[in-house]
């Protein structure tokens, strides 16, 4: 589901709408600019690129945004404040722990301030105070900038920053309820 919300994939059957654009609809070329413009990803795998810095791998995300170097290094050091990690801009991924690899992966989706952020398992290797300021930050972004988080996860503790929880069962909801 992530995936065609993201428009990685199309539906097999039916439609998915996303930002008022039909994914079916559009060509490869249509389907990356939705991502690049208005998708941030947190995969649960990181993705981070490992010859890249921390800095590197979230200013990634703005390269292909027409933005000036000293906007980018601002949105960049802004998210990596968001995720406490400011300290290690320099650092390559090989030398981060699981949950700083989460908060550097964190940071670059959120650093473009997209419209929609997917999350699969955003708090699955976090320790629980690390967990509590990354719901936060999603949180303030939600209310202030108005984006959307998207959650796939089985993290219970995520449930109190919800305002909608929508839960699946073999591709069908079987449950939809404001929070």
């Amino acid at each position: 589901l992530l995936n065609i919300i993201g428009s990685l994939d199309t539906p097999s059957e039916g439609s998915a709408i996303v930002l008022d654009k039909s994914i079916s609809d559009l060509s490869h070329k249509q389907s990356a600019k939705l991502r690049n413009q208005y998708i941030g990803f947190i995969f649960q795998t990181y993705n981070l690129l490992p010859v890249y810095t921390v800095y590197e791998n979230v200013e990634f995300a703005l390269l292909l945004q027409n933005m000036s170097g000293t906007n980018r290094k601002k949105a960049v050091m802004e998210a990596l404040e968001w995720v406490g990690l400011t300290d290690k801009i320099k650092s390559k991924p090989a030398q981060l722990s699981g949950g700083e690899s989460q908060r550097v992966a964190i940071a670059r989706a959120m650093v473009k301030k997209p419209k929609i952020v997917l999350a699969d398992e955003p708090t699955a290797n976090l320790d629980s105070k690390n967990s509590h300021n990354i719901l936060q930050t999603m949180q303030k972004l939600n209310e202030e900038l108005k984006t959307t988080f998207i959650f796939a996860t089985h993290d219970e503790k995520v449930m109190k920053y919800l305002k909608r929880k929508i839960s699946l069962a073999d591709g069908k909801v079987v449950n939809d309820e404001l929070m």
